[in-house]
């Protein structure tokens, strides 16, 4: 079912076919059996899941941009809002190892270490106290291995707030930590982009104006990943497909302007040779004759002006008539 405008155009290319060559005893000297052929769009999502929603029908007419279907994209959506939260974090991270320290904040360590220093100093005093002490035999030995280990714990506690009191003001080993913090932002950031274009993607809308030609899926129905939904035919998009004896292929150049006429068209059909076949679409015997010569027809196609592709539909028989120069 979601080839069938190819069968179609196929059948009618065999049609055609069959008419220039069973019945070019009656055409018109100089004219040529084709047909309208439709390249169409197949539009599909890169995800797979439910179709949500299906926003038009078939044989109705779309503008560029708007909506076509939608899938189901919960989970898109939940992994998105992942990416960001984590994104969010890693750049408080990074922007918090970039803002250099508060002058409030160095002065409270400053001041720490001026309390530690003069505790360091006390414990000093009163060791030499108990060192004096225990020379006379006043004090006991543990009394002066306590007031030696309370001079040692001033005396480390002193070393500790002076290092952090440097690394604050100097910003000392914090480079590589800022590097990093920025490197992983960069990294949460891409994470974001990716989810985003994953979810966006699940919404489809048409990339041109054009007839809705075909639907595949109701909502409801699972859709697998890359599975055309919605075939969508543009005006740009039609062409003229006609064949031709291999007499007359010299008489037909790329960018040649003919004219074509069908039953009903109010008038004739302008259109531009784009391509010419460089192989016979029929095979003769091995052996050629005048006969089996005469058989041999190639494909020509040739670009309606805008203004009569709309009307055109795939299928519909033509009659074409070289006639201008090459452009």
């Amino acid at each position: 079912m979601m080839r069938s405008q190819r069968v179609c155009g196929w059948l009618a290319g065999v049609a055609a076919l069959a008419l220039l060559v069973g019945g070019c005893q009656r055409e018109e000297p100089g004219t040529f059996a084709g047909y309208i052929e439709g390249e169409y769009l197949y539009l599909s999502a890169p995800q797979g899941g439910y179709l949500a929603s299906l926003d038009v029908a078939r044989g109705t007419r779309v503008a560029t941009g708007a909506l076509v279907f939608a899938v189901a994209a919960e989970p898109e959506t939940q992994a998105l809002e992942e990416a960001q939260a984590g994104a969010k974090s890693a750049q408080a991270r990074a922007s918090n190892l970039r803002a250099p320290h508060r002058p409030s904040e160095i002065a409270v360590f400053a001041a720490q270490l001026r309390a530690a220093e003069s505790a360091l100093q006390l414990a000093q005093a009163q060791l030499a106290q108990q060192q004096a002490l225990a020379s006379r035999n006043y004090i006991s030995a543990a009394g002066l291995d306590q007031a030696m280990a309370a001079r040692d714990q001033a005396g480390a506690q002193v070393e500790a707030l002076r290092g952090q009191l440097a690394t604050l003001q100097a910003a000392l080993g914090r480079h590589s930590e800022v590097l990093g913090a920025e490197a992983e932002a960069a990294a949460a950031a891409s994470r974001v982009a990716q989810a985003r274009w994953r979810l966006e993607r699940k919404t489809v809308a048409a990339p041109v104006a054009g007839e809705i030609a075909d639907t595949y899926f109701r909502p409801g129905e699972w859709v697998p990943a890359g599975s055309p939904v919605v075939s969508l035919l543009s005006d740009a998009r039609r062409l003229i497909r006609f064949f031709v004896p291999e007499t007359a292929l010299a008489t037909l150049r790329p960018g040649q302007l003919i004219k074509a006429t069908c039953d009903g068209c109010p008038a004739p059909i302008t259109a531009k040779i784009e391509f010419i076949g460089t192989q016979a679409e029929y095979t003769p015997p091995v052996i050629f004759s005048r006969e089996s010569r005469a058989k041999l027809v190639y494909r020509i196609e040739a670009r309606p002006d805008e203004g009569d592709a709309g009307s055109l539909r795939p299928g519909l028989p033509v009659e074409v008539h070289p006639g201008a120069r090459p452009q």
